[in-house]
């Protein structure tokens, strides 16, 4: 798959907080989930893939540029939705699609529309009298229109409604089938992670624990339910246990285990990504 965007050992401070070092590739065809408690650095690594933010260590390129590149033409391949929108409350809709539009060579007016009307955004009005959830809408129907190769997304379902939490995961599932694109969006919503992360990238207070194949983190634990009383001993891969019950991060070990020692088995289930994530940022 083709590359759209390369971070390597990128570290950063701010004041006591440091985060990484980390390192993230971005292929064509992905969504990247950046997932980890508040204040574990999602939003600062999504302003340092835009430049924003400066980097301490490391470097990061977003189609094979780097982003101190002093000609940025970089930032044409790449759109952006903070969390907070800064001097737009002044504007209506209307007014910011007509500054926007013009910077992007592959702006999608048609797609624009569609999304304006799909969630009943009323240009007509300042962004500072819309409802958080119209403006969060809005913010991203001018992000999504840039029809870049590489979406940044930060918190995008927030304050919105179940309805159109649904209609966005559509459209952004119908953006991706269009083309080389990718997707990294920082999100607490699980929904969000199920429906559409192909990668999990998990941080913890700025440290990097890995970035995982959603697949492969939804097999990454094991629950087990035992007849008799566990071993005072722990199994293979063991994380935890209470009562009856355990949880390894090694199953085949753990079987080869319960067998040898002719202990067993109730019921046992993988855990769901909620509970994985729980663990691992327990850690």
């Amino acid at each position: 798959m083709k590359t759209l965007a390369e971070i390597r050992q990128i570290q950063k401070q701010v004041d006591e907080f440091t985060l990484g070092p980390l390192d993230l590739t971005v292929e064509a065809g992905t969504i990247t989930a950046l997932v980890g408690n508040n204040g574990s650095g999602k939003s600062t690594l999504l302003k340092l893939m835009m430049n924003l933010a400066k980097a301490d260590t490391g470097n990061i390129k977003i189609a094979n540029t780097l982003v101190n590149d002093p000609e940025e033409e970089w930032k044409t391949h790449i759109a952006y939705q903070p969390q907070t929108m800064i001097g737009w409350d002044a504007f209506t809709g209307k007014a910011l699609r007509d500054f926007i539009a013009p910077l992007y060579p592959a702006w999608d007016d048609e797609l624009f529309n569609q999304l304006i009307q799909a969630f009943s955004i009323p240009l007509n009005k300042r962004f500072a009298k819309l409802s958080q959830g119209m403006q969060r809408k809005l913010s991203l129907a001018l992000t999504i229109s840039r029809n870049t190769s590489i979406l940044l997304l930060d918190e995008p379902t927030a304050f919105m409604d179940i309805s159109s939490k649904q209609k966005l995961m559509q459209f952004l599932t119908e953006w991706m089938e269009s083309g080389e694109r990718a997707i990294v969006m920082s999100t607490h919503q699980v929904d969000d992670i199920t429906k559409l992360a192909d990668y999990l990238c998990v941080l913890q207070d700025g440290n990097w624990k890995g970035t995982y194949e959603k697949e492969t983190m939804q097999h990454m634990y094991w629950q087990y339910w035992m007849r008799d009383a566990l071993p005072s001993e722990p199994f293979p891969g063991e994380v935890s246990r209470e009562g009856k019950q355990f949880i390894t991060n090694k199953p085949e070990a753990t079987e080869t285990y319960l067998d040898e020692h002719q202990l067993s088995i109730v019921n046992q289930q993988t855990l769901d990504l909620e509970a994985t994530l729980t663990l691992l940022l327990n850690k």
